[in-house]
């Protein structure tokens, strides 16, 4: 079901590539976990996509995905989540910017996991063709949240 649900969402934002008035994404981000998993995880690290159209003069909304995992401490597995988001993206300037990715994460680790409610708030620098940000990540599951400051780096194709 997993990789349908991925597959799925992979040949929608492909799918729209050739629009001519959107705007493709591919990324990365490392990032450093918080509150309820910094004592299981050492770190944060992941790929991201999204495919954006512009709404207004100085706004832009589409459909994010991607992977994040947040890695395990010593006697600790890691845990993976696909996050199946809406993403806004407001310009304060020619130069900066602030967004935010609001959805579903789908759990991808080992064993039995549950998905969550995900939210990346992020504050960035933009230029032609990409653009650089600081979020912080959250995954609201049943018993805690996996969350993370983040540092992130997408190309605009």
């Amino acid at each position: 079901m997993k990789k349908i649900i991925l597959s799925s969402v992979l040949v929608f934002l492909f799918g729209f590539t050739n629009a001519q008035n959107g705007n493709f994404k591919l990324g990365a981000h490392l990032g450093l976990p918080m509150g309820d998993i910094k004592d299981v995880s050492s770190f944060n690290f992941g790929v991201d996509a999204a495919y954006v159209w512009k709404v207004a003069e100085s706004f832009s909304a589409g459909a994010a995905t991607g992977y994040t995992n947040y890695s395990g401490k010593s006697g600790f597995d890691s845990v993976g989540f696909i996050p199946i988001a809406v993403t806004g993206q407001f310009s304060l300037s020619e130069s900066f910017f602030l967004g935010a990715d609001l959805g579903y994460a789908i759990y991808v680790g080992s064993g039995n996991g549950d998905g969550g409610f995900y939210y990346q708030p992020k504050l960035g620098y933009q230029a032609e063709k990409f653009e650089v940000y600081a979020g912080y990540k959250g995954i609201s599951i049943t018993g805690g949240t996996f969350s993370s400051i983040n540092l992130g780096f997408n190309y605009k194709l």
